[in-house]
């Protein structure tokens, strides 16, 4: 019967198991390949050259500088994503008039599609007519414009900053949905012994967040490394390749250099890279999951 019931469940399963190896396993395994491989898309003939494309990227300073500008701007962007998140979510549990309508505006950041997003902040940080310099100007922080997109230190704070605001809604409904499930008894109890808002934080709250603030930020922290449409569509990767991170370094060598080999191979480093760290990540945390 066991026998029986595992076949019938093998077979329910093979259609996805099939998708999957045509739509995740075969791309992973295609581009280990062609990161081997050195294209000429013009005569159309592939080379062989082995572990030649890694050593290139590794030896040259313009990978280093790409990853270097990944990192600041994933733990940048999940920080921040984190706190505001966070904040919010506390905010919203609370109960008040309007909860409902406030809860559904949180998310509206995150529905706006992308190129809508970009195009709203381009135009509110625009040196020249941007809402957000002329309040700073009118408020007196700032006396000439602030040129967001343009120097290489705004232009990340820039990056980071419509990053955060597009993705913290994720953080608000996945904390959300765990503040509901914390008993009320035990804030109850926490208040008649006296303890404080920031104690029951502490002691009550941030542990039963624990668990899902680790799913969470192993999650943003994947997807903002890898994150390419909002930094391209915003600089580019520039000025002077400020924000050029490992996919706009892809990007830029197949369809601006034409390198299919090497576009490959920063991808292939790229996948290894967040392996690496998410295997790091979760053996760290791997206790915390255990107790709770």
């Amino acid at each position: 019967m066991g026998t029986r019931e595992n076949r019938l469940g093998l077979l329910l399963l093979t259609p996805t198991l099939i998708l999957m190896a045509g739509f995740v396993v075969f791309p992973v395994l295609y581009a280990g390949w062609l990161s081997l491989n050195q294209s000429d898309p013009f005569r159309q003939v592939t080379t062989f050259v082995g572990m030649a494309n890694f050593q290139r990227l590794l030896q040259g300073e313009e990978f280093w500088d790409s990853l270097r500008v990944g990192l600041v701007f994933t733990a940048a962007t999940v920080a921040l994503q984190v706190v505001v998140g966070m904040a919010v979510a506390l905010l919203l549990h609370q109960p008040f008039r309007g909860r409902g309508v406030a809860r559904a505006l949180a998310l509206f950041p995150f529905i706006v599609p992308t190129i809508v997003a970009v195009l709203i902040w381009r135009w509110l940080l625009n040196d020249s007519y941007g809402i957000v310099n002329y309040l700073l100007k009118a408020l007196g922080l700032i006396q000439a414009p602030i040129i967001w997109f343009g120097t290489p230190g705004m232009a990340m704070v820039s990056v980071v900053l419509v990053n955060v605001w597009q993705f913290f809604p994720f953080v608000v409904v996945t904390l959300l949905a765990r503040l509901t499930t914390i008993p009320e008894e035990q804030y109850e109890a926490a208040r008649i012994d006296g303890a404080s808002a920031p104690q029951q934080f502490w002691f009550i709250t941030l542990p039963h967040l624990k668990t899902i603030l680790a799913v969470v930020i192993l999650l943003r922290g994947i997807w903002m490394f890898q994150k390419f449409e909002v930094i391209y569509l915003l600089t580019r990767g520039g000025p002077l390749r400020s924000t050029q991170h490992l996919p706009i370094l892809a990007y830029t060598e197949l369809f601006v250099n034409f390198r299919m080999g090497q576009a490959a191979a920063v991808a292939v480093l790229g996948f290894l890279i967040l392996a690496a760290a998410s295997a790091v990540y979760l053996k760290m945390h791997r206790p915390v999951e255990a107790e709770l």
